[in-house]
């Protein structure tokens, strides 16, 4: 398994937590965040087929959150390659309708948190770009990415930018994948990647209940190569509809099994557990309790 460079922390005091606060997950469950089993069956798919491919090329996402995906992502890595994540963590909005969404979402959300949890299964941390996702591209070379996962912002603006940046460090046969494309509170997110079919040659190669895949380069060989992979698997159903001229394939993966997951250094600890009463104490207050409602009887009886 192959990381990029470590990054140190830049609000390593700001946040008010130490060492003990943090995140120590045992397994990929255990991070917060949305990340279900048929999007991470497709991850391993695509990815997998790019590295089975030689298919070069750096990894992108935008919006990490406490980094469930982030930390899928990784173990994809080569050594050569580099993977870069774009929050805004802790640090503040840009505009006030970012500055709401961000109040109302995620409002936990902090930089160390991330960090910690991505240390408890790769040795380095990938490259932090903690800004708004707007300004990639100056972090990010053209023609540089093989896989970009947008997660950010929902606000039609910003996502509409995100797809503009992701066509432009994508390389050829790249794919991006953008997430609460079809979420009702996200109106922002679906005009945008539906106005990027309609109007960049975004292509639509599949969709889950959560996220859209597609492509900017060849279609014919992955879109088949997808539909033989699914054809094979019994948890979860799939159909095609047309898109644009494209046989888009939707998939339900409610039934989906997960791919093999990454390990944590912390797996097979106890989790902490909060100090229950002394198992003296515990029969002190039984025979306290029998001892009232003998006397309770006892006064009814008369004979107290």
């Amino acid at each position: 398994m192959q990381n990029a460079s470590a990054t140190p922390s830049a609000n390593a005091t700001a946040t008010g937590q130490d060492t003990g606060q943090l995140p120590q997950p045992g397994r990929l469950s255990d991070v917060k965040g949305w990340f279900h089993p048929v999007d991470q069956v497709l991850f391993d798919w695509i990815l997998s087929r790019q590295l089975e491919r030689n298919q070069r090329g750096d990894l992108l996402e935008l919006g990490a959150y406490l980094g469930k995906s982030a930390i899928f992502m990784g173990a994809y890595l080569r050594a050569d390659e580099a993977f870069t994540v774009c929050d805004l963590f802790d640090s503040p909005a840009p505009d006030e309708a970012n500055s709401a969404e961000m109040g109302r979402s995620y409002a936990t959300l902090t930089r160390r948190a991330f960090e910690a949890n991505y240390r408890s299964f790769h040795d380095g941390l990938p490259r932090i770009v903690q800004e708004p996702s707007c300004g990639i591209t100056a972090h990010v070379e053209a023609d540089s990415c093989r896989f970009v996962h947008i997660d950010a912002s929902h606000l039609y603006e910003h996502v509409h930018a995100d797809i503009a940046a992701a066509q432009e460090v994508l390389r050829q046969d790249g794919i991006v994948v953008l997430d609460d494309f079809r979420a009702e509170h996200c109106p922002g997110v679906a005009a945008a990647t539906w106005g990027a079919v309609a109007s960049t040659g975004l292509k639509p190669l599949c969709i889950t209940a959560t996220k859209f895949y597609g492509t900017w380069g060849g279609y014919d060989a992955i879109h088949a190569d997808l539909a033989a992979f699914l054809k094979e698997r019994d948890d979860m159903w799939h159909g095609a509809e047309e898109v644009a001229g494209f046989p888009m394939i939707r998939i339900s993966g409610k039934k989906a099994k997960s791919p093999e997951q990454p390990v944590s250094r912390h797996a097979g600890e106890a989790a902490p557990r909060t100090p229950g009463p002394h198992p003296l104490a515990a029969t002190a207050g039984a025979g306290s309790r029998a001892r009232g409602l003998l006397s309770s009887l006892l006064a009814r009886s008369g004979r107290s």
